[in-house]
């Protein structure tokens, strides 16, 4: 067998996708079949991850923003066709799947992400990758909040707190829609330490309990994930909420990964119209902008 066999052998061993070229469609429009039995529980599950420092008290102006996003998966598509891609992916790229991507260790080529052999590796890592999130199945919402002028007014708040409530209430219009929001959605988020777990798990039924702006309980559970569990949803979400945030910071510099997720957003209009009206919907800043009132 000749080298330039085995070297491209090595670096393709598994598709990403069990579809060729012709047909990536059936990935963009994989839908559940009709025959599913009812449950208590909603089709979707939700990861979330943020982007910065939520404090009010100390505020970093290079990055004065907190980003919360929500990745809305439906749960065959995400077991079907996302969680196969990544563990191809890794297995691609590392000869093994016991990798957890972390935006900030990929930008910074730290540990794991310092092995490529040479820029065209390098490339087709990102590539491929963003090539999962583009073919991914998923609804976006998120929560930027300006921590600069948030901060005037009390230094006290908590900024993940005011963008789970944002995120939270746009979810449960987004179930309303699937004709889901009276089913138990569960929401992932990874651990961040014993004493903010406490107070994130109190805020989160604080809001459910009917403490949101749609004065209504809302039917979720909250699922704290250890930093070691290999959840492709949590490392999805990992990967999109500071694209958002320096979208909101620097709206004029190239940003190709959030080029593909404005196409993700939750907007209106619905699927045949993904890609506009997410601003102020899907994609919301606070504080509110005055030419803009919270839905």
């Amino acid at each position: 067998m000749s080298q330039k066999k085995q070297n491209g052998e090595s670096h393709h061993q598994l598709p990403l996708f069990e579809f060729d070229e012709d047909n990536l469609e059936k990935v963009r429009q994989h839908r559940p079949s009709a025959g599913e039995q009812e449950s208590e529980f909603s089709k979707f599950v939700v990861y979330v991850d943020e982007s910065g420092d939520h404090s009010l008290k100390s505020i970093d102006q290079t990055y004065p923003i907190f980003v919360l996003a929500f990745c809305i998966f439906h749960k065959r598509h995400y077991s079907e066709v996302i969680v196969p891609a990544l563990q191809k992916f890794k297995f691609n790229h590392f000869g093994h799947d016991q990798v957890v991507l972390h935006e900030n260790e990929i930008r910074r080529r730290k540990g794991l992400f310092n092995r490529f052999r040479n820029a065209d590796h390098q490339n087709a890592f990102l590539k491929e990758l963003t090539q999962i999130i583009e073919f991914s199945n998923f609804v976006l919402i998120s929560a930027t909040i300006d921590k600069r002028a948030l901060g005037k007014q009390n230094v006290e708040d908590n900024a993940y707190h005011i963008a789970l409530g944002i995120c939270m209430e746009t979810l449960h219009q987004f179930l309303r829609e699937k004709g889901e929001h009276t089913k138990k959605t569960h929401v992932v988020v990874e651990c961040r330490g014993n004493q903010e777990d406490k107070e994130l798990e109190l805020e989160f039924r604080r809001i459910c309990d009917g403490n949101n702006r749609l004065n209504q309980p809302l039917p979720f559970e909250i699922l704290f994930a250890d930093k070691k569990v290999m959840s492709s949803g949590l490392q999805l979400a990992d990967l999109v909420a500071r694209p958002i945030g320096l979208m909101t910071l620097r709206p004029d510099q190239p940003n190709r990964t959030f080029d593909t997720l404005k196409y993700k957003f939750y907007c209106e209009g619905g699927r045949d119209c993904t890609g506009a009206g997410y601003e102020g919907y899907g994609m919301q800043i606070f504080p509110y902008p005055k030419s803009e009132k919270p839905r």
